[in-house]
Order: structure tokens, then sequence, then C-alpha cells
């Protein structure tokens, strides 16, 4: 008897169609969709084909420079050729308004990856349209970052060894890769992963229909980064496609749903494939968690079905895998209210808490006076920040380090060199404390002086939210954290490369206090802090009502008008000291710290969830613990 075919490495789940109510909350899900500004217009559309088409000639140029440059015969170099592929989401027609563009230079061998960072760097900067160019070379993909006609656009780049790109290049065939560097090879996968998906998925437009809903999801939740150790668009593109194999002849809604049951059980590290790996002819690495210690450490491993097969998620942390896992089981509550008509489609799509959540967090800043430099050193910063990160998890001072997933950029105008020193430390102008004994020079050596008009001075802010273990507390409550060796180590790291400016760019470390936060990156929403799960029924002292009211009832008009909401002490603010780099003395923290809330369950997500065909009962994992209540607490970054 002839074998069965399906798609994937296991047998369907359920192959039976969707009903007529599953097929209307399919299309409920496009108009949501719609009306949250998910789809181009046609208009976009346009631009996005116009600027390929001019990249796609720059390449061509770039590849007859490089061809110049290594004294080829003028009378054959423009005949060398060069190609631009597509991948991610724009590759799988799934991207929105607005959305970045990842393109691939697929280039000849006479080229070199220097030379991308070179000669195409320069002839971008020639181009009017081309802003915040943002080279990263120094990266597990090396890329380049910019706004074209307002697009934003990654570029990244393959040599292939062969002396000649045609029009017709087709990326599919495994022997490309023979002799290939394994960066060119990292680089190429991305087309090739993208290209594999498409072809693994039974139905094209559910697929695209539930990623859509799955991407929009994740970015909302604040867990959609692959830099920050969160998944990036492959890895949901892959899950997707999974629940998509799955349940062949399912709705999107139905596959919206049985994706976050089915990963809520999962047992990981167990890899998720869409098909067998691939052991290849070639001398490439393959993952094998049997053979290969760093791929067995891989705590959530997601694998690429193109040959070489890689795993998607090899940044993910102890910490982020927390988050993920919480947001997951999240979903499973929202997913199961709109399936029994209880909710809508919105409520999958409401913002994170991520700044309500926590009592305390690291503020990570970047300044520099050359903006140009600065957007070089944020991309730089960005790729980098995990790795402070997992040097904060060793420290065991924390049940969870919570990276945010996004940057907050800023240029400040600075009329004095007071000003500037304290942007310089994280702190706009107008924030500035009363009283301050900061150290101004920051990590970058001493301020440069104002000159006579001033000058701008370019900002860019990380948040790490953080859950803080019970322990190193001594006999009178209170507790002290040394944080000095990490963050040495991470900032020795952000400077010992050639991207680094010690007379124009200065690094800062601070440690707040949720009240502390900036009003900006509340916008119009609520300032004040979740309450903990295990604090309902208990009354806060009546300081504590009387500054949530006041942050309740005026805080919003306070933060237009450009002041701290009624009932915040600015003296307050001042009590902590801002921690400079790289300042040797410590930075004291003291007063009463309770409890960190776990964020906000969703309505019904204590309900009973239902199994999936074929499955136990779902296990619901334990929210991120709250900490013990303590005295103060004594902090020391450097």
């Amino acid at each position: 008897m002839e074998r069965p075919r399906y798609l994937g490495v296991t047998p369907p789940v359920d192959t039976t169609p969707s009903s007529a109510e599953e097929e209307a909350l399919a299309d409920e899900l496009l108009a949501t969709l719609k009306a949250q500004g998910q789809f181009e217009s046609d208009s976009e559309r346009r631009s996005r084909e116009v600027i390929l088409g001019k990249i796609d000639k720059m390449l061509k140029e770039f590849v007859y420079r490089a061809a110049i440059k290594y004294k080829r015969p003028e009378s054959v170099a423009r005949s060398y050729g060069g190609k631009i592929f597509t991948f991610g989401s724009y590759r799988l027609g799934v991207h929105g308004a607005g959305a970045d563009l990842d393109t691939l230079c697929v280039v000849p061998s006479h080229v070199q990856r220097s030379d991308f960072f070179e000669i195409m760097v320069e002839m971008l900067r020639e181009r009017s349209e081309v802003t915040k160019l943002t080279p990263v070379p120094e990266t597990h993909v090396p890329v380049i970052k910019m706004e074209f006609s307002g697009v934003d656009i990654d570029m990244t780049v393959a040599v292939l060894q062969q002396p000649v790109v045609p029009e017709d290049q087709d990326l599919a065939d495994n022997n490309l890769l023979r002799n290939m560097d394994p960066v060119s090879v990292r680089s190429l996968n991305g087309s090739r992963v993208t290209d594999e998906i498409l072809r693994l998925v039974p139905s094209i437009p559910t697929f695209r229909l539930a990623l859509r809903c799955i991407k929009l999801w994740a970015k909302r939740r604040a867990i959609y980064s692959n830099s920050m150790g969160f998944f990036g668009g492959v890895a949901w593109a892959m899950l997707v496609a999974r629940i998509c194999q799955l349940y062949p002849n399912k709705s999107a809604s139905i596959i919206v749903t049985r994706f976050f049951h089915i990963l809520l059980r999962w047992n990981w590290p167990t890899p998720i494939q869409l098909k067998t790996i691939e052991t290849g002819s070639g001398n490439l690495h393959v993952w094998n968690p049997q053979t290969s210690l760093s791929d067995a450490a891989h705590r959530m491993p997601i694998i690429t079905p193109a040959y070489p097969s890689m795993c998607a998620t090899h940044t993910v942390s102890h910490s982020t895998k927390q988050l993920i896992v919480r947001e997951i089981s999240h979903g499973v509550g929202v997913a199961d209210r709109i399936m029994r008509r209880e909710a809508t489609w919105d409520a999958m799509f409401e913002k994170d808490d991520f700044f309500r959540t926590y009592k305390f967090y690291l503020q990570v800043n970047v300044a520099s006076t050359d903006a140009e430099a600065h957007n070089l050193m944020h991309g730089f910063l960005e790729s980098r920040l995990r790795q402070y990160v997992t040097r904060l998890e060793h420290t065991g001072m924390f049940v969870l380090i919570h990276p945010y997933m996004n940057s907050f950029d800023r240029e400040h105008p600075c009329a004095t060199d007071e000003d500037e020193q304290q942007v310089r430390a994280g702190l706009a102008p107008e924030e500035r404390p009363a009283a301050s004994n900061t150290d101004s020079d920051g990590a970058g050596g001493e301020a440069a002086s104002s000159d006579k008009d001033g000058k701008t001075v370019s900002l860019t802010t990380f948040y790490l939210g953080l859950l803080l273990t019970d322990r190193d507390r001594g006999a009178n409550g209170k507790r002290c954290i040394d944080l000095s060796l990490p963050t040495q180590d991470f900032i020795m790291l952000i400077k010992d490369t050639e991207l680094w400016d010690n007379d124009h760019m200065t690094i800062s470390i601070r440690f707040l206090r949720q009240e502390q936060l900036p009003d900006e990156i509340f916008g119009d929403g609520p300032r004040d802090r979740l309450r903990s799960p295990d604090s309902k029924g208990k009354s806060k002292s009546k300081k504590r009502k009387r500054h949530a009211s006041a942050v309740s009832g005026n805080g919003q008009a306070a933060a237009e008008a450009g002041q701290s909401p009624p009932g915040e002490d600015r003296a307050k603010k001042a009590r902590v000291a801002d921690a400079q780099v790289p300042s040797t003395s410590g930075v004291a923290v003291t007063g009463s710290s309770g409890d960190v809330p776990a964020p906000a369950a969703a309505e019904g997500d204590g309900q009973k969830q239902q199994p999936a065909p074929g499955a136990g009962p779902a296990v619901l994992p334990p929210q991120v613990p709250p900490p013990a209540k303590t005295g103060g607490i004594r902090l020391k970054l450097l």
C-alpha cells in the first residue's frame, strides 16, 4: 500500500474542513487586520517595486566598481551581473503598511564582503533618498540598515562561488553552497528558507492570514525581536507553518487558536521542524544537538527547513523563554474567548504593560554629538544588548530580566554644557534633578564644551525590566546587589569596536524605580504600576492611595504640560543616584521595595483550557513568581 503523502515530519492531527462559524471568524479576523492597518495600499506597493528596481541597478553598478577595483577588464566588468532577492515578510506576502523590506544582494566571486561595506555604503551615502544609513558588519548576519525613500530596508550580501550572476539565477540548488564561506551561507539562507516555507504549507492564503495575526500579536505583546532574545519574523512564520501542516484544511481562525494551545504544551527543547533535517553532501554545519554543545544549549529550537538547517532562535535566553511562554499562555485565554464569541479579535492585539509591570528597571543609554556615527552605534548596541542580559542572568540575582524590544530615540538641543552632560547621562535637560552629584563625564570622558550656539545630542535608550530574587539579604532585611562586573564587561564590549568614538560618544546605565520612568514612554496610558496577584484584598497605605489617585486623575494632563504627575516629588527622584559609566563608586538605592507584580491576566485566562484534538488536557505553566517583600536595596553598578 502506498504511504499517504503529507507535509511535515508527522501526519496531520485533523484533516476535516472548518465549519461555517470558523470560516466566519476567519473573515472577521481579516476585517480586523485591515482595520488595524496591516495591509499596504496600492501606492505603497508601487513605491516598494520602484525602490527594489533602483537597488537592483545600484547592485550591478557596485559589482562593476568592485571589478574595476580588482583590475578586471572594463570590457567585461559590466557583464558580471548581480541580483536582488527579497525574503522575510515581503517575500512571504505578509508585510503591512510601513513594514521593512529585507533584501539579499547576490554577487559573483570576485567581490569581497568588505567591498559591500565600503563601496556600496559610499554609493548609498551619495543617494538623496537614503537616510539613517547604518552598516552593521560585525554581527551573525552582516547587514546594512537604512531608509530608502522612507521605507526601512535591511540589505545583506552573499558571495556566490561563480564568476557571473545571471538574471535567472536560482538559489534552490544546494550545490551553490559548495566552498561558500559560512557568513554568505547564513545570508543566503534568508531567501532559501522563505521560499521553502511557502513550499511546505498546504494553503498559502490561510497561512498568510494566520501569520499576519500572530506577527501583530507578537509585536503588540513586545516579544517580536530576534536581537533581543525573542522570536524573529522567520521563527514566527515557521511556527505558523507547522500548525498549518497539522490542520491542513482548517481556516485561519482555527490555525491561530491551535497555535497557542499546541505551543503552550510543547515540550521544549524538543525542536520544531517543518521537514526532516537534510545532512547534505557538503562540509557545512547542520543543527545537531547530539554532536554540538552549542546546539544542545538552545532553549526553544525552531529549525530552518533549507539546507544547512540552523536554529532560528539561538538568541533565546532563560528570561526571554519565560516571557514567550507567559505570553502564549495569555494568548490561549484570549483565543478561547474569541472562539466562544465572548471577545472580538481586537482583544488579541492589546498592547503590553511592560512599563507598568516591574518595580525596578535598568536604563541603557548611548549618546553622541555625531548623528551619523550614532546611527552606527545604535545598531551595534542593539545587537549586543542580549549579551548584557546573559551576563546579568549569570549573577543569580534575578528571577527574570525583561529586555524591551523597542528603543527610544531622541535628539536634544543642548544650550549649555550642563544640559549636554545630563543628556549623556540619559536625562533630558528638563528632567535634571535640583541637586545632582553624578559624575558628568559618563563613559566617554569629559563632555565636550558647548559651542556658542549649543549642540544637538542624539540619545538612544533601551530598558530592561528586573524581577529580583529573594537573596543576599542582611540581618536588617536589606539586600546588596553588585552588578559591577557584568556591567563593566558589557561596557568594554561596546567600547571595544571601531564604531566607538570616545570624544563624541557616551554610554550610561541607570537604575530606576517605576515611578522614575520618563513620561514619554507611557504615551497617553496610565503610569500607575499593576498590582501584584498576592496583594488582592490588601489595602494600600494612605500615601500610596493618594499618589495612585493623583496619577490616575491628573497624570495625562500633567504629561501633556511637560510636568510630572501631581503627588510625584522630584526630590524623591533625586535621591536615587544615576549610575554613570565608568564611575567607580557604588550606587545606593534605599527605601521600601515591595513586591513586583506579574502582568495582569486576561479575562478568562483562569478558565479551563480546551485540549487540542488528540491531546491531553492543557497544563498552564506558573506565572513568573513575584519576589517576597523586602527592605531597602543597595545596588552597585560600577
